[in-house]
């Protein structure tokens, strides 16, 4: 069983708390792109949490994506500076439903993934 850090708060209570979430696949958000996202974060003075989800289509794929929690609304200008997508209400719990067909999103804005991890 995988236990979690006693410090760490629980995904309930991320979605209660910082219920401005944005989403990312998960492989755009390495290599070259964290130290990027980091920064724009900073430069900002904007605080977030990161949570990994499932995102599942109606067509049966999955890719995990990241959520970015924010606790107020300034994840407006995070989504605006990515080009990003909404991830719901605040109650994402594991699984993100989508609609629709899969598509693998390889660019976002300035972030694109690795050319190790494209297919």
């Amino acid at each position: 069983m995988v236990r979690r850090s006693r410090g760490a708060p629980t995904p309930s209570a991320i979605d209660r708390e910082l219920p401005n979430q944005i989403a990312l696949p998960d492989d755009i958000c390495t290599d070259r792109n964290f130290p990027l996202i980091n920064r724009f974060l900073t430069e900002r003075g904007l605080t977030c949490r990161t949570r990994a989800v499932i995102a599942v289509w109606e067509d049966g794929k999955h890719e995990q994506w990241r959520l970015h929690c924010f606790g107020d609304p300034a994840a407006a200008a995070f989504l605006a500076r990515f080009g990003l997508r909404q991830a719901g209400d605040g109650r994402t719990r594991g699984v993100w439903r989508r609609q629709g067909a899969c598509e693998h999103i390889l660019e976002l804005g300035p972030l694109s993934v690795p050319e190790i991890l494209r297919n």
